[in-house]
């Protein structure tokens, strides 16, 4: 049976499409590239990259014992976070793992995103998600490898204001999403709060930034997706019909539609039919195309 649905935001001028069926576990990451005919995202814990086909068909493809994250090189093909490091898709779709960062099992790579320079970052955590053992990684276009931020519990969401001077970040058990100046020497600097949900215990997930440089967050543990205005007000909150929402990003020839992630990790069997489903909301021309790898 097809239990495909549509909702409708409390603003009645939007709704939330479900575009597949709950084919995820852990559906996470999801990309928009022209390159690569449209979008990409991912079953993080199965190591499986999907992609949406433009007949509504999903093509799946398995790349490493864990996927994070998922960003497109310039040149073509794509750069990967896999389980202890970053990986290389080449133009003909073949990968190259590059040298494992750590040998402690007991972390993973999580969730990543490119700076306006082309440097593709990534940060880990610990698979207990409690022990603040993660960082914030940082590939360069010649293959170095910089540690960027340290003792990072959930490293998630990760994008730049359009114009590129500013970072937003998300270490999820902090309840908050943080902001950073950026420029191209120093770097992510000043870390502050942008939104801090600490008050209502919300968990911000994975995120992306729109054209007129509002934050788009996916609230994990809410089964919604939040529109936060540059100046950190709260703009709009988007209901999934799915309990766990892990990310978002702008989509679409026009990029006019806000396609959603969702998970089935940590739920009971059953208790929740649409995780792990794809959703897509309308949002008019707001997306901006994504940063890509220089390497």
């Amino acid at each position: 049976m097809d239990t495909r649905q549509s909702q409708t935001s409390r603003s009645g001028s939007t709704h939330v499409e479900q575009v597949t069926d709950p084919i995820c576990y852990h559906g996470e990451g999801p990309v928009w590239s022209e390159q690569w005919g449209g979008l990409r995202w991912l079953d993080m814990l199965a190591g499986d990259l999907l992609h949406l086909k433009p007949d509504g068909s999903v093509q799946r493809r398995h790349v490493a014992a864990i996927v994070a994250a998922v960003r497109p090189r310039r040149g073509g093909g794509a750069v990967l976070g896999i389980e202890r490091g970053f990986a290389l898709e080449n133009a003909d779709g073949t990968i190259t793992r590059m040298d494992d960062l750590w040998s402690d099992r007991s972390v993973r790579m999580n969730e990543g995103g490119c700076d306006p320079d082309g440097r593709f970052y990534c940060g880990s955590m610990a698979y207990d998600e409690r022990s603040p053992l993660g960082r914030l990684y940082r590939l360069d276009p010649d293959g170095g490898v910089l540690v960027v931020l340290e003792k990072v519990t959930i490293s998630n969401g990760l994008e730049w204001s359009p114009d590129g001077s500013r970072a937003y970040y998300v270490d999820t058990p902090t309840c908050r999403i943080d902001v950073f100046d950026y420029d191209t020497t120093a770097g992510l600097s000043a870390r502050r709060p942008f939104v801090d949900m600490t008050a209502e215990g919300g968990l911000p997930d994975g995120l992306t930034v729109d054209r007129e440089g509002a934050v788009w967050v996916a609230i994990a543990n809410r089964g919604v997706v939040r529109r936060y205005r540059a100046d950190g007000g709260l703009d709009e909150e988007v209901a999934v019909p799915a309990k766990k929402v892990t990310a978002c990003t702008f989509g679409g020839p026009d990029l006019d539609h806000l396609y959603i992630t969702t998970s089935k990790d940590g739920l009971e069997p059953g208790s929740d039919p649409f995780a792990g489903s794809l959703f897509r909301l309308f949002t008019g021309p707001l997306g901006r195309p994504i940063r890509e790898f220089a390497g």
